[in-house]
């Protein structure tokens, strides 16, 4: 059901559309720290997981605050990107979503299509049922989640919490967790 997503460019370009508008909240929000102007600060990133995607999408949206002595940088979170992983948020998301594990056919279209090997499917899995599990953020915004969410079956049992499309619960599951992307948000209300 998500396989197809992987491949699905407008899912791409959407989740840029939603970025940059979370970049315009965060610079109409001003400098966290002194609430001084942002300006452009962003800064390349090298995104694995999707062959076509134009340069503009590996740039990643931050900003620079304008007032001198200041400089503090803000990241709004973002759904293209998971954090420091050097894949796509997307792709992290729905190739740890394989429910039934990742048989040989599996693995083999995986890493011709997507690049990723095996190694790096068990520690995408090991993260999201160990160390995600541990955040401050997961600890609190799983609360809202009912009926709770199955650590093990992570992320998969996450998307099952959101309607519609699989394309539609992706992009929820991506805007939930959008808060673990960056470590300067000040956007609110995702």
């Amino acid at each position: 059901m998500f396989a197809a997503l992987l491949a699905d460019g407008r899912l791409y370009e959407l989740l840029h559309r939603f970025d940059e508008d979370l970049a315009a909240e965060q610079r109409a929000c001003g400098c966290p720290r002194c609430g001084g102007a942002l300006h452009s600060a962003r800064y390349p990133r090298k995104p694995r997981g999707f062959i076509g995607l134009d340069s503009e999408y590996g740039l990643r949206l931050s900003f620079c605050c304008a007032r001198e002595g200041c400089r503090k940088r803000a990241t709004p979170p973002s759904l293209r990107f998971l954090g420091r992983k050097v894949y796509l948020g997307a792709v992290v998301v729905l190739v740890s979503a394989l429910r039934c594990g990742v048989t040989p056919t599996r693995m083999r279209y995986l890493e011709e299509r997507v690049g990723v090997s095996r190694r790096t499917v068990m520690r995408w899995r090991h993260w999201w049922c160990k160390e995600f599990i541990d955040t401050p953020f997961w600890r609190a915004a799983s609360a809202s989640l009912m009926p709770p969410v199955q650590h093990a079956q992570l992320p998969a049992s996450l998307l099952e919490r959101f309607a519609g499309a699989a394309r539609d619960r992706l992009v929820s599951a991506l805007r939930f967790i959008a808060p673990i992307t960056t470590a300067s948000a000040t956007v609110h209300g995702l």
